[in-house]
């Protein structure tokens, strides 16, 4: 995800200040990892200096002074050009879970254990994504489904891969 557009498209509906801006992210986009203060300003000053966006006023508070930021014409350009744009799909050729049951193979460990646990931390993580999923609201709902979807394909592939195993197993040591 791009953090920069994320923030651009943040702006649109207007000025603020980079704590709101972190505050807006993390509730929206990042409630696993929130982005970090240092990330928010440094991007803050990136999108400035490429005219995304423009100081709209400096505000004293109890610490130091907050800037707030507005989304210029530019940035507003830069945000429909992105969001207009389709997002390249991954073919996931290079998996790391593909590369671990090969190694496993190729040194003589089990692979079916390595499977095992795997499909089982898949099983928790959808656990999880269920249970937020319901208790949450509609954003928290579509997220969910989206990893909820990955994971499942994930499982069938496990699935695919424990099944073929012991010919797989007699491939890779030739």
């Amino acid at each position: 995800m791009s953090i920069a557009n994320t923030l651009l498209g943040l702006l649109e509906s207007g000025p603020r200040h980079g704590y709101d801006l972190k505050r807006a992210y993390d509730e929206r986009f990042s409630a696993e990892r929130p982005l970090h203060y240092g990330q928010v300003y440094s991007t803050l000053q990136r999108l400035l200096r490429n005219g995304l966006v423009s100081e709209a006023g400096v505000e004293a508070g109890d610490g130091p002074e907050r800037k707030r930021y507005a989304i210029t014409d530019a940035g507003i350009t830069d945000i429909e050009k992105w969001l207009a744009s389709p997002e390249s799909p991954s073919s996931y050729l290079q998996n790391t879970l593909y590369t671990k049951v090969v190694l496993a193979l190729l040194s003589g460990r089990g692979a079916a254990e390595l499977l095992d646990t795997q499909r089982a931390a898949h099983l928790a993580k959808m656990r999880e994504l269920t249970k937020r999923k319901t208790g949450g609201d509609l954003a928290d709902a579509l997220i969910c489904d989206h990893a909820l979807f990955h994971l499942e394909a994930d499982l069938r592939w496990l699935e695919l891969t424990a099944a073929r195993l012991d010919e797989l197993t007699e491939r890779v040591r030739i």
